[in-house]
């Protein structure tokens, strides 16, 4: 393999590793009876709106699957989504209250 496509292969891999983050992120508001637009918004006052969430949401069916906050959490650090990690964390400290 060479280098170019290596790199065309990494940037498919990100890509699709992105898209199953922002469905879990769906999911689990959809879980929680949230608006995961919203729930965004908060985190990143000043961005449009996401493109590839709108995507998802409008072809996701909700699922019998549950998302583990700590998990998503740790899924959405991992692709640099900090400040939704932390609005996600407290969202879910107010649903505990």
């Amino acid at each position: 393999m060479d280098q170019k496509m290596m790199t065309e292969y990494i940037i498919q891999k990100y890509q699709e590793d992105e898209q199953i983050m922002i469905q879990l992120f769906v999911q689990w508001c959809q879980n929680h009876e949230i608006d995961p637009f919203t729930l965004y918004q908060k985190a990143y006052p000043t961005q449009s709106t996401n493109e590839a969430m709108k995507v998802i949401i409008d072809q996701n069916e909700p699922l019998e699957l549950e998302i583990d906050t700590g998990t998503l959490i740790e899924v959405l650090q991992l692709f640099g989504n900090d400040d939704l990690a932390f609005i996600v964390s407290e969202e879910a400290e107010r649903m505990m209250k």
